[in-house]
């Protein structure tokens, strides 16, 4: 039943504790019978060897439970910087999320990029705060920063109970009962009557719920205006409605590594985050007449699906992962892929559980599915009916900014290298791979140094070549700064027939790619102004300044010309790569680097010298504010002045700082060197 399914994702900054809070979840679940631990490396969900080693999630890992009737898909995304497009793709075919946040550390720079993602695709959230037992925990701290940080609102629904300064139960606000969490794995759960001191404390709390929910909802404001008894069945359905819709966030707190609050958070997934039922109709391209159309989770309806990752398994071979939208679909029937227009055959269903593997026999709307036997399909790809073809919104990500030269150590290994790299693009969106023409390199482009460390790790762990990686370098862009003109007339005799084409183009900023035809007259066939528009493309590949790619160009073809008997495709194409060549030399073109936005937390006496520092390194200083006896400073960096600053900011504060960066935007660089 549709009703009792719920698609969620654990979303969190690095080291919130998003794994072990999984692990939790299996084991309450009965899904496994020990508590895999992430720094012991025997976690079920960080089950590659590099994640591991290092103790961090690397790749999102979908997993399947049930909790009191009710089926839960759940997906453990990364919390690092360079593993963001992990939880892009996975929010993107997600019903719900919980976000997790460290009690101490509280919203920080990777809690806002995810809470941002979720806002993209509207997915309904609960707020987890994890970690209550540790020293300096502060679940309202945590409470206001995810109401002023992140623009939400926060709705306290349980509280943490504390005796003798010890983490011990929590509160249920709605139901206005104590619960405990006894026994080594906390699974003996005893509901008791709050405690006489903190009572008055949590009607006080209970009553800001009643009314933080009232202001919502006009049944319920009529009763909290006639000072009416309000039941805990009336407030659930009410929290449940606006939590679906985004307007507010339940908050609930635990301490997933002391075993307390994880079944109160398994009531809250099922009670408050919506089944595929409750989620706005997907919006998708009927390819049969062009139009935008909604589909409903129904399982007799066609079939639709959205393959939003792909994984090279070593035994099974492609592994293609899926959430279906609609209709249902059986192990060994056809698919048709929209983009590819191609049809294939589902050789296996698979229900992944981390590393361990179900083959199952069919799946309908609402289902997350592994499929084998399909050769020909990327991220983002549409699979549907090959007699209803339709073509749902695909996935964006963000383009790396960050690039290695690798080369294997023994040539020998050649074609084995460049076979692995094929293999890990497909697997990864944000892994580019690129040859240098002038040194003949093979160049490796990532959201980050340790993406690339993991990638090169992969080539040898998982592929048996062994690499040699050359410095990490910045993955410049250009663009142009002003508009120009100019006229190509591509000719060429070869004693036979000839070639020739002549265009007039134009190049002028924009935002993205965008080129116009102003041809009229057929002054040139169709056919060729797509041609045009292909060597135009091809000439933006290496700009004019140091062969980087060019972005944010308007490309207009104004004019032109062809030959009934020489013109060609190639003809045209040419010329508008040679045009698009000369125009980018007279159209001011600029340079463009990455600017990330750094995090840091320090002792304040280290604060001089961090704003010095930062100002060194081209840096722009952003804010700094005061959180206890801890100073967080802000600012935008360029990525080049970036590397190795993990041992710099140990060395200038005596290992007593730390820092986050990620992405922010690109920006022309101040200086060429």
């Amino acid at each position: 039943m549709l009703e009792n399914l719920r698609n969620i994702g654990i979303i969190a900054h690095i080291d919130a504790g998003k794994t072990t809070t999984t692990e939790r979840i299996l084991y309450y679940t009965g899904l496994t019978h020990k508590l895999g631990e992430t720094h012991d490396g025997e976690s079920v969900m960080d089950y590659l060897s590099y994640e591991k080693e290092r103790g961090i999630t690397v790749a999102s890992a979908a997993t399947h439970c049930e909790w009191k009737g009710t089926a839960i898909n759940i997906i453990d995304t990364p919390g690092h910087v360079d593993f963001t497009a992990e939880v892009e793709r996975s929010l993107r075919i997600l019903d719900g999320a919980v976000v997790l946040f460290c009690g101490k550390g509280g919203v920080e720079p990777q809690s806002e990029t995810v809470w941002r993602q979720a806002d993209k695709y509207r997915i309904p959230r609960v707020a987890y705060i994890n970690k209550m037992d540790t020293i300096g925990a502060d679940y309202f701290k945590v409470v206001d920063q995810i109401r002023t940080r992140l623009g939400s609102n926060p709705v306290v629904i349980n509280l943490p109970i504390y005796q003798q300064d010890l983490f011990a139960g929590i509160v249920d606000l709605i139901n206005l009962k104590y619960y405990t969490f006894n026994g080594i794995l906390g699974n003996d759960i005893v509901i008791q009557e709050i405690p006489a001191q903190e009572r008055e404390r949590c009607q006080v709390y209970r009553n800001t719920l009643v009314e933080s929910l009232s202001e919502l909802d006009e049944d319920l404001l009529e009763l909290f205006f006639d000072e009416a008894e309000i039941s805990p069945a009336l407030l659930q359905k009410v929290l449940r409605e606006k939590t679906i819709s985004g307007e507010v966030v339940p908050v609930i707190a635990g301490s997933s590594y002391k075993n307390i609050g994880i079944q109160i958070l398994l009531d809250v997934v099922v009670d408050y985050l919506p089944s595929p039922l409750d989620v706005p109709a997907v919006k998708f391209i009927d390819l049969k007449d062009d139009t935008f159309r909604e589909i409903i989770a129904d399982e007799t309806d066609f079939f639709s699906a959205l393959v939003f990752k792909v994984v090279i398994d070593r035994h099974i071979g492609k592994l293609s992962f899926a959430r279906v939208y609609s209709g249902t679909l059986n192990s060994g029937n056809y698919i048709y892929n929209t983009r590819s227009g191609k049809k294939e055959r589902i050789s296996r269903l698979i229900k992944i559980h981390a590393n361990q593997r179900e083959e199952i026999s069919q799946v309908k709307a609402g289902d997350i599915v592994a499929m084998a036997g399909l050769k020909d399909v990327i991220t983002g790809d549409t699979l549907c009916d090959e007699a209803r073809p339709v073509m749902l919104e695909t996935i964006n990500f963000p383009e790396p900014v960050i690039q290695i030269s690798i080369e294997p150590k023994n040539k020998s290994d050649q074609a084995r290298i460049s076979e692995a790299l094929i293999k890990l693009t497909q697997e990864d969106p944000t892994f580019k791979i690129t040859m240098n023409k002038e040194t003949n390199q093979t160049l490796i482009s990532g959201m980050g140094e340790l993406h690339l460390e993991i990638i090169a790790e992969r080539l040898t762990s998982e592929f048996k070549v062994d690499v040699i990686v050359g410095e990490p370098e910045v993955a410049f862009k250009e663009t142009i700064g002003a508009e120009a003109e100019h006229v190509t007339r591509f000719v060429k005799q070869t004693g036979g027939r000839g070639q020739f084409a002549h265009v007039v183009l134009k190049l002028e900023p924009g935002e993205g790619f965008v080129f116009e035809s102003k041809i009229t007259g057929g002054a040139i066939p169709k056919e060729y102004i797509s041609a045009v528009e292909s060597g135009i493309k091809e000439g933006l590949k290496e700009g004019v300044i140091k062969g980087y790619p060019v972005v944010n160009v308007k490309a207009t073809l104004l004019d032109g010309s062809f030959h009934e008997v020489d013109s060609s495709e190639m003809a045209f194409r040419t010329a508008g790569m040679i045009a698009t060549k000369e125009c980018l030399k007279k159209a001011r073109p600029k340079l463009l680097e990455p600017i990330m936005k750094l995090e840091i937390s320090s002792p304040e006496e280290f604060t001089g010298n961090i704003v010095n520092n930062i100002n060194n390194r081209r840096g722009k200083l952003q804010s700094i504010e005061k959180e206890n006896k801890t100073q967080i400073i802000m600012g935008l960096v360029p990525l080049a002045e970036l590397f190795g600053y993990s041992t710099i900011l140990r060395s200038a504060t005596q290992g007593r700082a730390g820092f986050s960066m990620e992405f922010s935007h690109y920006e022309e660089r101040s200086r060429v060197s």
